[in-house]
């Protein structure tokens, strides 16, 4: 067991959750948006635990041009990861960082994924969260499995064939306790030309007794990985957030990142509060993003596009991460 966990450790994609029992989630998140941009979907698979140690298993499935959702519960015992690597089965749903096998009553079949565009890994820094993977007690943790990659295979949706052949995907996923108690999330592949996207967050983050504001921003630019963090020098010069929209401007040593989100309606997911999904937050697949990238010392505009087919959440109390 703890092999397994300090191989988790360094790979995010992995169980994190061997030997957890009470006051534990851990969940994955895999968006799918069709060629045509006509259907996009999320597959939310996972476990909970709460404080008394009630366990399950479930997959949460989002529909969100249709903006429905559903959440499917399993025993715990379905839940089978695999030591070493990422590869989870929940009863007859199967998922990887290759391909996801779904049987559920409403979704069927089968989709691959190629092409993969990670987040860096060094092992000084794992993953998205950096050198916070490394703190115990986080409330939270965080990891970016690819940032954006190819789809090909087919769904049956309510009885409908969805193809998503020819599709963009991006995989993340979440473990811990309980989500951040005021955040902005979003994510989008969908820009003029391919090989762009953007994933970016703001959440108040506790730490034994303490409190700040973690911020989170990477574009994959044709053939690079920008990454504005909290721990590698980026400052959060504006966070804000209103019924309409949301604005963020990160800044680094070499570039500037504005961001304007336009807010679409949502729709309501189960979240964890101290272990189990008891919480509600709304998400949307249809908004759109305004995303200008600038080289400070040049002044050259290096991206200037409007993100589609975006999905964007903004949670909780947000006053709490307010800048600028």
């Amino acid at each position: 067991m703890l092999k397994n966990k300090i191989n988790a450790l360094f790979n995010a994609e992995q169980y994190h959750g061997w030997g957890k029992t009470k006051r534990y989630f851990e969940g994955w998140y895999f968006k799918v948006v069709s060629a045509d941009e006509q259907r996009a979907f999320a597959f939310i698979p996972g476990v909970a635990m709460d404080e008394t140690g009630q366990r399950q298993a479930f997959i949460q499935v989002l529909d969100g041009k249709k903006r429905t959702a559903a959440y499917h519960q399993f025993p715990f015992e379905a839940f089978v990861p695999q030591p070493g690597r990422f590869e989870v089965t929940i009863d007859h749903n199967y998922f990887s960082s290759k391909q996801l096998r779904l049987d559920l009553p409403d979704v069927q079949g089968k989709l691959h994924f190629e092409g993969q565009v990670p987040w860096s890994n060094p092992w000084y820094s794992p993953n998205i969260m950096g050198p916070f993977s490394f703190l115990p007690l986080m409330q939270c943790y965080h990891g970016i499995l690819s940032m954006n990659h190819s789809i090909t295979g087919t769904l049956t949706v309510h009885g409908e064939t969805v193809d998503l052949t020819g599709g963009r995907g991006y995989m993340e996923k979440d473990w811990g306790r309980s989500f951040p108690s005021g955040y902005i999330w979003m994510q989008t592949n969908h820009f003029s030309e391919p090989n762009i996207s953007l994933k970016s967050s703001v959440a108040r983050i506790p730490y034994l007794g303490i409190s700040f504001t973690g911020y989170i921003a990477g574009i994959w630019l044709r053939d690079r990985l920008l990454e504005f963090t909290t721990y590698n020098g980026t400052r959060l010069r504006k966070s804000y957030a209103d019924d309409q929209r949301v604005e963020l401007v990160y800044e680094n040593r070499r570039h500037r990142l504005e961001i304007l989100a336009h807010r679409q309606a949502g729709t309501a997911l189960a979240s964890p509060i101290a272990g189990f999904m008891d919480g509600r937050i709304e998400e949307s697949m249809t908004a759109t993003v305004e995303v200008q990238l600038t080289e400070r010392r040049t002044k050259q505009v290096l991206l200037e596009d409007t993100g589609r087919n975006a999905g964007l959440e903004v949670a909780g109390k947000i006053s709490e991460i307010m800048v600028g």
